[in-house]
């Protein structure tokens, strides 16, 4: 039988086309996927081995064990300062299935979704899988940093927008939204009857201050905001494949059945090992993201001074973003700067409309290792004619 053409047109996200030529080549210093050098701590670790002896291999809940969700209501009180009830939280595999279980939920291959790019792809996947029309409205890359048209956004809304997409923190951009922007965005969709799919995987990963602005600070009762996170970045768990999801009041039924046909929930185990981190890991967040602040400065600060560079500052994340005057082709850059700088890097074309001239870097690294990296790049860039 013939795949659906709505499947069989995806397309690979160019990461991948990148990191297949340097995948396993241990000279390739790896900067193109949102990953850290640091594994998971022990005592989340030692949380998941004892849950594993101790028998924990049974079927549980579909929206988690309510030990773990109670510990997701807690995280969120004290992050927060919020009250989410038992029924708004649960348990996915990895934040990507959270997003993929919000856009089954609501698109239809009638609809339409409107992203804010530069976006990561899978996002924009997800939705191309269900038959909706991604629409995407860039932002613009200046000295100061991203920036967002919010006439822009609205405009490219229509009676067929089911929900809008925003990350914030952003991956590439490190975008952050304002709550002026914010309180817009959540005006224009209670009045239009549009949800929002709120990414804030990254919301540790900021440096002014303890937590990103979440819509969870402005949200009224009955806004249809899907929020999804992962323990990913702030643990260093992104080989566990583990998130989280909270969403409106009366979508209940809806997540559950979703997760039931999807994966039918996750590993007991694992989640043991997530309720150590959202309960013991604040020592170890901080410590990250401390040296997340020292790599994204000091990639920073190498690449302002590298000649025919220019780099978009990013407010959160672990990325930096940049663009080498001359260079219009970014895949080939990066496949040329893996083959002759073993250097990884992901090209812009990876992200949509507005990233198309940019390269992007992970510097959640060690010290030693950003600083080799950027002495490579340099020389690459100082060299490089397409």
């Amino acid at each position: 039988m013939p795949i659906r053409p709505a499947i069989a047109a995806l397309e690979d996200s160019p990461i991948i086309e990148v990191f297949r030529i340097g995948f396993g080549q241990p000279d390739v210093i790896g900067l193109w996927a949102g990953e850290p050098d640091v594994p998971t701590p022990k005592f989340i670790c030692d949380a998941a081995s004892a849950a594993l002896a101790a028998g924990h291999t049974f079927y549980a809940q579909n929206r988690g064990i309510p030990a773990f969700r109670q510990a997701l209501i807690d995280y969120h009180r004290r992050i927060y300062g919020i009250e989410l009830p038992e029924t708004r939280v649960a348990l996915t595999l990895s934040g990507m299935s959270a997003v993929m279980l919000v856009c089954q939920a609501l698109i239809s291959p009638s609809d339409n979704a409107v992203v804010i790019t530069p976006s990561w792809p899978n996002v924009m996947r997800a939705m191309q899988i269900m038959g909706g029309e991604v629409r995407e409205v860039p932002l613009a890359g200046t000295d100061a940093g991203w920036k967002l048209d919010l006439d822009r956004l609205f405009a490219a809304c229509d009676a067929r927008t089911r929900a809008i997409y925003v990350a914030s923190p952003g991956n590439p951009t490190g975008w952050m939204m304002t709550r002026e922007e914010a309180t817009a965005i959540l005006d224009f969709t209670r009045a239009r009857n549009i949800a929002i799919l709120s990414d804030e995987v990254y919301h540790r990963m900021v440096y002014d201050r303890p937590v990103a602005l979440s819509f969870h600070h402005l949200m009224q009762q009955g806004d249809q905001v899907y929020i999804v996170n992962s323990f990913s970045k702030a643990w260093a768990m992104t080989g566990w494949r583990l998130g989280w999801m909270v969403y409106p009041e009366g979508s209940l039924d809806a997540v559950e059945k979703l997760i039931q046909f999807n994966t039918s929930g996750g590993l007991v185990f694992l989640q043991h090992g997530c309720i150590a981190a959202l309960n013991e890991g604040e020592d170890f967040v901080k410590s990250f993201v401390e040296r997340c602040r020292v790599g994204q400065e000091a990639a920073a600060a190498r690449l302002g001074r590298m000649q025919r560079v220019r780099a978009v500052p990013a407010q959160g994340s672990f990325y930096q973003m940049f663009e080498v005057a001359g260079v219009a082709d970014t895949m080939a850059f990066c496949k040329r700067a893996v083959a002759e700088a073993r250097i990884g890097m992901a090209p812009g074309t990876a992200f949509g409309a507005g990233a198309e001239k940019y390269v992007r870097l992970c510097t959640a690294k060690s010290p030693e290792l950003l600083t080799e990296a950027m002495d490579r790049l340099e020389r690459f860039v100082a060299d490089y004619r397409e």
